[in-house]
């Protein structure tokens, strides 16, 4: 019977290769979707964890953020800058999270909700340094695509994305030196 269900869940991950996200993709050719997105945050965590500014467990952020866009599946990707879609986003993503997790057998489902709970609240180091690469991925893809994608599609200015880069970037989260200002 678990294995059953488990299949099930894996059979219901696929579904994130069909939620494309506002970020087009380095070379400009088209925009990703949500499980490249996590597959790439995911590397960009391992390369990166000597930039964390407080020891983190890398094993957890990448777990974090290998689940974190799994409720993207019912609830969609809502634009970071999309005011409307976070009026309603967090109660999408809690019954989406609900669902699909609840596919998997009982203690395994917890597990990993778990882990989605742990990244959402931003409390711990592991979940601060896995938000903060959240963050910086779109932003690098939209320095190497020159904007194209989210940045110019809406017409977004470089005062509107400052801060919003800069929150997730902030020195408690990710100690960047050189590797941010050159950006």
């Amino acid at each position: 019977m678990s294995l059953q269900l488990q299949i099930t869940f894996l059979r219901e991950l696929d579904k994130l290769k069909g939620v494309v996200r506002q970020t087009v993709l380095a070379d400009k050719s088209r925009h990703e979707n949500t499980a490249e997105h996590s597959w790439h945050a995911t590397m960009a965590a391992l390369t990166l964890a000597e930039y964390a500014n407080e020891p983190v467990d890398v094993t957890q952020v990448i777990k974090m953020l290998l689940v974190h866009d799994i409720v993207e599946i019912d609830a969609g990707d809502t634009f970071a800058f999309d005011k409307t879609g976070y009026v309603d986003k967090s109660e999408r993503e809690q019954l989406a999270a609900a669902r699909i997790f609840g596919l998997l057998p009982a203690g395994q489902g917890e597990e990993l909700k778990a882990l989605w709970l742990e990244f959402e609240a931003v409390e711990s180091s592991d979940a601060k340094f896995a938000n903060a690469i959240d963050q910086l991925m779109p932003f690098l893809h939209n320095v190497w695509a020159e904007g194209q994608g989210c940045w110019k599609e809406h017409q977004l200015t470089y005062e509107q994305v400052l801060p919003v880069v800069s929150a997730a970037l902030a020195p408690h989260r990710l100690r960047c030196g050189n590797m941010c200002s050159s950006y």
